[in-house]
């Protein structure tokens, strides 16, 4: 543990005087957007009218993190590094602001925010205000790549930021109510899988202000020596800044700052030059300061600085003239008259605190990641197809075709080190082994010799935290990068919030010219609902699709592959891709494979097809509309298909397969949806349309519910029914199987008539004779297991 040393100054006295001008202003212009709609400079006695209507914002986190906004800049200029900021607290964004119209970028991405009187009235106005910006460090922050909407995720951004950027050092503040939550307290770990060698390195400052919304911080509360040891568990040696005097503490935190940089980059000297890549001690900051920080003592005699009371905005009631007044003493006390001129711009001096050009935090090319995107260099996915001797014969594991696909785009991106795999603790259950033959699974942590595929420098990531591996591929793809996410399908869920966020955070940055495109985030969700034969009803949950589908339309989009080919057109599609989440449905067990790769192209490339080798409807109309997408589905489908023709070979049936899910909506809701034209001429406008699909049939009838023959449609799906049980019985527990399916067709279809009765008994004494086998033998019939197109 090391303690800043009060005695030690690494500042001179004139630098202590500007270091507290400079904070001073940052904590004027962000009380300033917090309370101000007019008179900017307090040039006139503050008034009611002057202040906003409505007052939204959060002041208790603000003045620690533009504290340490300063002391980094200071680093920058004496060290000359590059340093991404990242701070957990996001609604302290008031302090980063006011940082980035300090050092005079956000004029240069907002040319309207002037730096003058006038500018500084359009700053502070636009805060929390209609037709201005958030109160977080969203997309429109300058070197943000990390909102903070939602606590617990800074820590594992700030690694996936540095992970293949050796040059970059990332700053992670992290609040202590933000330190309470399970994504970040797992984010600690992330240290055993940086390799100092080839990835740069994150500095985690603990800023403990003691008090959440309106309660003490667990880790502000506990004994110091219980911190200590807990942060020296996680594998960090930290450095404590503590206090509330401003020269001393400007003078502890310099020093501080200069230990954990030596620290740095002794370690990455030693790797890099001695290729000693043991796991060293990373150094942490502990910052423990008032919340609330140089703002009031107290309100109406109550407690406010140290406090939680310094939470959100201390004044609350500026009716009340007693408030307002000292509103106005405390924006005086930072002495605006000393840090503007006549103009109303940052004097000069306060300004050449900055670091100048890319070096600044808000102008970092790292903080908006598209500037540094590059394509990754694909291999021609057809070189991977798997032979079809006919449709549904022969069988192959399509995941693990893809792996092949994957381990040759990692080694073709090898020497750019720009894309990585994750998964939590699955990627060789998710059938992506082939990946290990080119590159190790990070790993610095200890090892044995019996150990498989570890290695420092290993580019497959691997965690058993679905945050974590979240967070670091969201941090890696925010500065520039590539990567591709595979989950089993029911906890992919565990993601839901992180992935809204980063939809969120997609859909701004369209809104803003100077964010550039960044790669998509692309997921394999595999062992699903279809296929949990030992897992059961837990692992059944294919609910994330309508998580993503709730999503914007030009983010969104959802692909189920029903084989191997139609898979690989697919992830070569979604890796070229860039600003979407895709979602890619994928069985991993050996199944029918059904379109040669020629076919699958054509396929894939509209999205939604007549399978015309399984329809007889070609020349006339359909008496009834088979669709499917997914794998399942699609088999089922399939033997339905051969079923109506061997039971009602006069029946005439069209079989539709969809593998792009959002063709089904409206075009005019979605860029990927069918001309209602187009629609009408694959479904029918009236005829029956039985729809056998992957999810939750709820989301099929919303996709087509501006449709002419909407309302005949009915969906097979999964209706919540699971057990550990066979694969078919999986589907007959949810009505998706071949006899329910035929049956359904029965049912709507008029024409049939008379035949049905005896049919219906056949599939229901099917059904019978299906459940007694599989009680007995503990697997699926021999027609179902044997089954073929």
């Amino acid at each position: 543990m090391a303690q800043s040393d009060v005695q030690q100054k690494p500042l001179s006295d004139q630098e202590v005087k500007l270091f507290n001008k400079w904070w001073a202003a940052a904590n004027y212009l962000a009380v300033g957007q917090i309370y101000l709609l007019a008179n900017p400079l307090l040039r006139e006695p503050l008034k009611l009218e002057h202040t906003k209507p409505r007052l939204l914002g959060h002041w208790g986190t603000t003045p620690g993190l533009s504290f340490i906004y300063l002391h980094l800049n200071r680093i920058i200029k004496k060290r000359d590094k590059d340093i991404l900021y990242i701070t957990g607290p996001g609604h302290g964004a008031p302090g980063i602001l006011a940082a980035c119209y300090l050092e005079g970028t956000y004029t240069e991405y907002f040319p309207d925010i002037t730096e003058d009187e006038e500018g500084l009235f359009k700053f502070f106005k636009q805060f929390s205000f209609p037709g201005g910006i958030p109160s977080h460090a969203a997309a429109s922050t300058p070197g943000s790549i990390h909102e903070g909407g939602e606590l617990g995720y800074s820590l594992s951004h700030a690694y996936g930021a540095v992970f293949d950027n050796p040059d970059l050092i990332c700053a992670c503040v992290i609040g202590d109510g933000e330190a309470e939550t399970g994504p970040l307290a797992t984010a600690w770990h992330s240290n055993k899988f940086l390799d100092p060698k080839t990835d740069g390195a994150v500095l985690p400052i603990l800023h403990l202000n003691g008090y959440k919304i309106a309660n003490p911080t667990v880790l502000a509360r506990i004994p110091k020596e219980e911190l200590t040891d807990l942060l020296k568990g996680y594998g960090y040696n930290p450095i404590y800044v503590e206090g509330h005097e401003y020269d001393i503490m400007h003078q502890k935190m310099a020093t501080a700052l200069d230990e954990a940089f030596d620290q740095i980059e002794a370690i990455q000297k030693n790797a890099r030059v001695n290729n000693d890549t043991t796991r060293p001690v990373w150094p942490v900051i502990v910052l423990r300061s008032p919340k609330g920080w140089t703002g009031p003592k107290e309100i109406d005699g109550l407690k406010t600085e140290d406090y939680w009371r310094a939470h959100q905005v201390p004044f609350g009631e500026l009716s009340n003239p007693e408030h307002l007044k000292d509103l106005e003493l405390w924006l005086k006390s930072y002495k605006p008259e000393e840090l503007f001129d006549e103009n109303g711009s940052v004097k000069q001096e306060l300004k050449d605190l900055a670091p100048t050009g890319n070096k600044r935090m808000s102008a970092i090319p790292y903080g908006n990641g598209g500037l540094l995107k590059r394509p990754l260099r694909l291999p021609d996915f057809r070189k991977y197809a798997v032979n079809i001797s006919s449709p549904g014969k022969d069988f192959n594991e399509a995941t693990k075709v893809l792996g092949n696909y994957l381990r040759d785009v990692m080694k073709m991106n090898e020497a750019t080190r720009n894309f990585r795999v994750l998964a939590p603790d699955e990627n060789n259950s998710n059938r992506l082994g082939a990946v290990l033959e080119v590159t190790n699974r990070a790993w610095n942590a200890k090892t044995f010799d019996y150990d498989d595929h570890l290695a420092v420098d290993g580019r497959v990531m691997e965690v058993l935290s679905e945050h974590t591996c979240q967070g670091w591929l969201e941090g890696y793809l925010l500065t520039g990068r590539h990567g591709f996410m595979s989950c089993y399908e029911a906890f992919i869920h565990i993601v839901d919030s992180m992935v809204n966020q980063h939809a969120k955070w997609l859909k701004h940055c369209k809104e803003l010219p100077w964010r550039r495109p960044i790669a998509s985030l692309n997921y394999l969700l595999t062992s699903h609902v279809w296929r949990q034969d030992h897992n059961g009803f837990s692992h059944q949950d294919p609910g994330f699709i309508d998580h993503i589908v709730n999503k914007k339309a030009d983010v969104s989009r959802v692909y189920l592959p029903p084989d191997a080919n139609t898979l690989l057109c697919v992830a070569d599609h979604c890796l070229r891709s860039w600003d979407r989440i895709n979602v890619i449905v994928a069985g991993k067990q050996p199944q029918q494979q059904w379109l040669d790769m020629k076919s699958a192209i054509k396929h894939c490339s509209q999205g939604i097809g007549i399978w015309e080798w399984a329809s007889n409807d070609k020349g006339q109309d359909p008496d009834v509309v088979l669709a499917c997408a997914g794998d399942v589905p699609t088999l089922e489908t399939m033997a339905a298909v051969k079923l109506l023709r061997e039971l009602l070979p006069d029946l005439k049936v069209r079989v539709i397969n969809v593998v792009d899910l959002m063709v089904l909506q409206s075009h005019d809701q979605h860029p990927h949806g069918m001309e209602d034209f187009d629609f009408d001429m694959l479904f029918t406008a009236d005829k029956p349309v039985i729809f056998v699909y992957h999810g939750y049939p709820a989301l099929i009838h919303r996709l087509i519910y501006k449709r002419k023959n909407n309302r005949n449609f009915h969906v097979h799906g999964f209706r919540e029914e699971g057990t550990t049980t066979t694969p078919f019985d999986m589907a007959v527990e949810n009505n998706l199987d071949r006899y329910h399916i035929v049956e359904n067709v029965i049912n709507r279809v008029p024409t049939i008539g008379n035949q049905s009765a005896y049919i219906v008994q056949y599939l229901r004494d099917k059904l019978i004779e299906h459940k007694a086998y599989i009680h007995e033998h503990g697997e699926d019939m021999p027609e179902i297991r044997n089954w073929t197109w």
